[in-house]
């Protein structure tokens, strides 16, 4: 009996190690995950002003990055990067970042188009994009973002229609041409 019971002792301890292992290994996967993608973006972009300039792609997680803000688990919540005069196109690695909800990219010079991998940030709560330079359309992809409440493309030079897909129903944007004035709380309804 004695030998049952030791045996079930040592089966439950490599169990239940197991499991914490397991799950330190997912936290320090997703962390690793998201440094990765913030890197891939940092190195997308020319950056004058150094506003990136300690994000160290050895660190075990970005939490101590600049302009970066998480959440009590490590996770990306906010990345904070508006008028730092960055130019280049904005990585589609950016939606590696599940938690993301709140991506602050205004007054830049970001050109290209918007990523289509934009709609997989379930979490996005805002989108702030203005005054940039980003051209093409916007990917009907972004009417995915369910918890979306606050989107401000305008002053770019995006082109064609507003898609009608999901959460951008609600913003009440009409079609635009040139360089619209596209922004708009879901609340509000307006800037």
């Amino acid at each position: 009996m004695a030998a049952t019971s030791t045996s079930m002792f040592i089966v439950l301890y490599f169990v239940v190690g197991g499991f914490v292992v397991c799950n330190l290994l997912s936290n320090r996967c997703n962390a690793d995950a998201e440094v990765d993608a913030l890197i891939d973006f940092k190195n997308q972009l020319q950056d004058p002003q150094n506003a990136m300039e300690n994000w160290d792609p050895n660190l075990v997680n970005a939490c101590t990055f600049y302009n970066i803000i998480c959440d009590g688990d490590n996770h990306v919540t906010t990345v904070n990067l508006p008028l730092n005069d960055l130019s280049g196109p904005l990585s589609p690695r950016i939606a590696d970042l599940p938690n993301l909800q709140y991506l602050y990219l205004y007054g830049n010079s970001l050109t290209g188009s918007l990523p289509p991998s934009l709609g997989n940030l379930n979490n996005l709560i805002a989108l702030r994009l203005f005054n940039n330079k980003l051209s093409g359309e916007i990917p009907s992809s972004l009417g995915q973002l369910s918890k979306l409440n606050f989107l401000d493309l305008s002053n770019n030079q995006l082109s064609g229609p507003v898609p009608r897909d999901g959460v951008l129903s609600k913003f009440g944007f009409d079609s635009f041409k040139g360089n619209p004035d596209l922004c708009g709380d879901v609340v509000n309804k307006g800037c």
